[in-house]
């Protein structure tokens, strides 16, 4: 067998939360140009069924279900259809999430609540989820940020303190399922990329803050794809509780 065949998802059911825009919908797309059948689920329920358009016209079966990660019957219910359909869970992207920027002095204790309820609960409440279903083992990628470790000189107590505790998340189901469960629990910590919740952010933001990026420039989408890829196969099978920057070294400086 060709190392090259680690690599594949072939056989493989992905679930990709947060799957109705952006970043979401390039884990969904290629996830299943990887092989994979892919199960997606959002709030947002028209965006997500394009989304489910697009992985179908790779050849991969899909299904679409509206979802709130920040509500674990949402979450049980999401997984539960993703077996009913698909067959099995073997992969999980943990992707949903919100960001803000307002200053600590003034934010609404709703507000921070919210980023904490849909960033970290939800990724929590969807492992848990997923983990009862993966019989036979599987991979779960949680999706951090570089702010979980670093700041980024906005205002983002709620965001990064959402990002900060996923490290430790992963790393705990990490040691608890891997060895009973053969689950392995990993984290990618992504840097600048061009999502939903960078629009909101000051015009020339991203452009500003190339100087803290050995790589001078904005990630693209499909290298954020290929290291989840690389999680989610059997490429990463001696790989567990890790945080994987993808941040064009912005974590080095």
């Amino acid at each position: 067998m060709s190392i090259l065949d680690s690599f594949k998802l072939d056989g493989k059911v992905a679930l990709v939360t947060g799957a109705s825009s952006g970043l979401g919908v390039a884990f969904a797309e290629w996830l299943a140009d990887a092989g994979a059948d892919v199960a997606n689920c959002a709030r947002r329920v028209e965006k997500l069924e394009q989304t489910r358009e697009k992985v179908e016209s790779l050849g991969r079966r899909c299904i679409a279900v509206p979802a709130d990660v920040a509500k674990p019957e949402d979450c049980t219910r999401f997984v539960e259809q993703a077996v009913e359909e698909l067959g099995k869970v073997d992969v999980l992207i943990n992707n949903a999430g919100i960001g803000t920027a307002v200053p600590a002095t003034r934010e609404d204790p709703d507000e921070f609540r919210k980023v904490i309820d849909i960033n970290l609960n939800g990724s929590y409440w969807m492992a848990q989820a997923a983990a009862r279903a993966m019989k036979d083992g599987g991979s779960i990628v949680n999706i951090g940020s570089v702010l979980g470790s670093t700041s980024a000189f906005l205002p983002q107590a709620a965001y990064a303190s959402s990002k900060a505790a996923i490290i430790g998340l992963t790393r705990d189901l990490a040691q608890q399922w891997t060895g009973r469960k053969g689950i392995r629990v990993n984290a990618l910590a992504p840097g600048f990329f061009e999502s939903e919740m960078t629009d909101q952010y000051p015009e020339g933001y991203l452009d500003q803050m190339m100087y803290r990026v050995p790589a001078q420039r904005k990630g693209e989408a499909r290298e954020l794809v290929a290291a989840a890829i690389f999680l989610a196969s059997d490429a990463s099978s001696y790989v567990t509780g890790a945080l994987l920057p993808v941040d064009g070294g912005m974590l080095t400086t």
